[in-house]
């Protein structure tokens, strides 16, 4: 690709010159100007011209090579911080345990273990039948399968009740396309099948020679198709079960903890559908669970000779959970067993022969209840802190009284945990190690605090810093959020932040609305036609920690990727005289243009989230907020914007055109990095110490804008 940009005529695409400045960044060039070339979008008869639309052709080497100038100049700008880069990934990564290994689970007979080893950048994944003691089985060594590979991710593992095969999918591009293939445990071979433009999951049935899998839309990467496989035969003879229409809706297969049933699910945003199958009965048809009616969500478990479901039925913004017979499972033969409470998100449950476990949130908070079948009275699991994240993790035996989950805060390392719900006692399985010697959690402060917002709604902020911090408005702080599809944002440690924070960073989690933080209606007041309380709520919980002398202007950065970067995009537009410095991954910064194109992967499922502009009350207001249809000549913070050129879920074409724009416009002199990865996606590179390096440059881009440099 190189060789035929050099034959472009470099001055059509973009224009660079060198000039000298001061010590602090040498050998300064000027940015790529991309060129415009005015392209009429018109809607509802009102008539947008974009002048970078062009951008979206990732086959043109114009586009190569603009995304490559980009590139070229955000190293040269940074080459001063290059060095401080490599000592920042060396410090993260010399935190982390390298040669590490999961907490052991046991299924079916077999102990499943996930272990890295020292310089290695990707999982090995074992198991050993019955013991501990037995010896280790390789599944899947992934450092050899990337091999030759820039980016590789194995999903979906997924063993028959036989143990003898297993199922599993890989991407090589970064574009969660993933090729199934299968694998004799007992001989090691590899089969040939391969099936293309998949998921990766699988559901085995019972026969240990059936499985059913999901497909994607070539084009738009919707997962549509559900197809059924057997073992010695021609994927392309494949049985075509489910074929789901409606481009609103994606599907998916599993099957039930109990393993008596195998289900297709089909979910929108607001609207859901299960079908259900007995696993021992694989070229049986499918029965609707209970067919689809709008706004009507549901998932269900099977325990027994019931199904329990988890619904919002009869106005349960918050959900409630309900029970039905196997035998009759439309929504007319569902009784409360779990009823709605306003205060109170009922978040999912797991089921065990003797225990029934739910999860909820409170107040912002996660709480884990044990109710014993046996009707002796529930009881909820302790947590102190108002910082903290607490979940159920891998619990596939259905027979036991151990319950595994998984506990952190802001400042106290992430821990696994066995929970004996019969005697009620605890024991902690492994505590992610911190290396190095020096990070003591009782050396963080951590507490959550509540801004203010425009309309008068409290909104938490979850916050953590070095203890005896001045809180004198000097300090810098990163300030992060997302606050879209429901998705809560719950406080996490993390070993790399720390190279954050023991240079005088504080760091904040903002719960704005758009997540479930506190509740469904959180999310309702963030999403459709509300969807600008999340914006609002972002800036006012900044002005807050301002206002509380955590930080100024001068000291305060923002950070958000995908649909947090959309939230980076309007925060600039809004309120930029706020921010010395933003960091927008990923960000989804086009809204109007991409919504209204169908073919792009996500949006015909997004309409419930984000309206649908077709109808012009959305057009309207997606148009008030878009972040690039409200670039204006105003002076603008340090940006950090980065890119997938194999990005699925945000085209590269949104950041691109955004930064572009951008510099026609802005009135500053603050810098403007576009950084694409030319071979990475959504997720950016696969490796895990490969990450770190991207980290690394967010963090010099912080620190460098701070004067400290070491």
């Amino acid at each position: 690709m190189k060789k035929i940009i050099l034959l472009l005529p470099i001055s059509l695409i973009f224009a660079t010159a060198c000039k000298d400045k001061d010590n602090t960044m040498k050998n300064t060039m000027q940015p790529p100007i991309a060129k415009k070339n005015p392209h009429k979008l018109e809607k509802h008869g009102h008539v947008r011209n974009d002048d970078y639309y062009w951008l979206n052709d990732r086959e043109n080497p114009e586009v190569i090579a603009y995304l490559e100038a980009e590139n070229e100049y955000y190293q040269k700008m940074t080459a001063h911080t290059q060095q401080f880069q490599k000592e920042l990934f060396e410090e993260m990564k010399s935190r982390i345990k390298e040669d590490d290994e999961s907490v052991p689970y046991f299924y079916n007979g077999y102990f499943y273990i996930t272990r890295f080893e020292k310089g290695k950048d990707y999982p090995i994944y074992s198991r050993k039948k019955g013991s501990l003691e037995a010896k280790e089985e390789i599944m899947f060594d992934c450092n050899e399968m990337a091999k030759g590979h820039s980016y590789f991710n194995l999903n979906g593992i997924s063993v028959s009740e036989d143990n003898k095969w297993v199922t599993f999918g890989i991407d090589t591009v970064s574009r969660r396309q993933y090729t199934i293939q299968i694998k004799n445990l007992e001989t090691g071979e590899i089969l040939p099948d391969k099936i293309e433009n998949a998921t990766g999951s699988t559901a085995w049935a019972a026969d240990n020679k059936t499985f059913f899998y999901t497909k994607n839309d070539p084009k738009t990467l919707r997962s549509d198709k559900i197809f059924r496989h057997q073992l010695n035969s021609d994927a392309a003879n494949d049985v075509l079960v489910f074929h789901e229409k409606d481009d609103t809706f994606y599907t998916f297969v599993y099957k039930e903890k109990s393993k008596k049933y195998l289900v297709i699910g089909s979910t929108s945003t607001m609207t859901s559908e299960f079908q259900i199958l007995e696993a021992n009965n694989p070229n049986g048809n499918f029965k609707v669970f209970q067919p689809r009616t709008r706004g009507l969500e549901y998932s269900i478990s099977h325990y027994g000779d019931s199904f329990y479901v988890l619904t919002n039925k009869d106005k349960a913004t918050n959900f409630k959970l309900m029970k039905t017979p196997e035998s009759k499972t439309s929504s007319d033969n569902w009784v409360d067993l779990i009823p709605h409470r306003n205060d109170v998100l009922l978040e999912g449950i797991d089921i065990f022969k003797d225990y029934l476990v739910v999860e909820e949130r409170a107040n912002g908070l996660n709480k884990i209840q044990i109710r014993p079948w046996n009707e002796e009275e529930a009881y909820y699991l302790p947590f102190e802190s108002e910082t903290y994240t607490a979940y159920t993790t891998t619990n596939p035996d259905f027979d036991t009284d151990i319950l595994r989950f998984s506990y952190q805060s802001l400042k106290t390392p992430s821990s696994v945990i066995d929970f004996n719900m019969k005697t009620k006692q605890k024991t902690v399985l492994k505590e992610q190690k911190v290396l190095g010697g020096k990070f003591n959690k009782d050396n963080y402060e951590e507490k959550r605090i509540w801004a203010t917002a425009n309309d008068g709604t409290k909104v938490p902020i979850s916050i953590v810093y070095k203890k005896g911090m001045q809180l004198n408005g000097n300090n810098p702080l990163l300030q992060y959020a997302y606050g879209s599809y429901g998705n809560s944002l719950d406080p996490w440690f993390s070993s790399t932040r720390l190279s954050l924070l023991d240079r005088g960073f504080i760091f904040a989690i903002a719960h704005i609305r758009g997540g479930e933080d506190l509740g469904r209606q959180w999310y309702e007041d963030g999403k459709l036609l509300k969807k600008k309380n999340t914006f609002t709520d972002f800036i006012d919980c900044s002005k807050y920690l301002i206002n509380q002398k955590y930080t100024s202007p001068q000291h305060l950065y923002a950070e958000g990727g995908s649909a947090g970067g959309l939230l980076m995009g309007a925060v600039v537009n809004m309120a930029p005289e706020l921010y010395n410095g933003v960091i927008a991954q990923v960000p989804f910064v086009d809204v109007v243009t991409t919504m209204l194109d169908d073919t792009i992967p996500l949006t015909t499922g997004e309409y419930d989230e984000w309206g649908n502009p077709n109808e012009k009350e959305y057009y309207d207001y997606m148009l008030s907020y878009s972040p690039y249809d409200n670039v204006k000549a105003q002076n603008y913070p340090n940006m950090y914007v980065s890119t997938g050129l194999h990005d699925s879920q945000v085209q590269y074409w949104e950041p691109a055109k955004w930064v572009a724009k951008l510099r026609a416009l802005k009135t500053d002199n603050n810098v403007l990095y576009l950084d694409t990865n030319m071979d990475a996606g959504h997720g950016g590179a696969s490796g895990r110490f490969e990450a770190l390096k991207e980290l690394a440059k967010e963090f010099a881009f912080l620190l460098d804008l701070e004067k400290i440099e070491e």
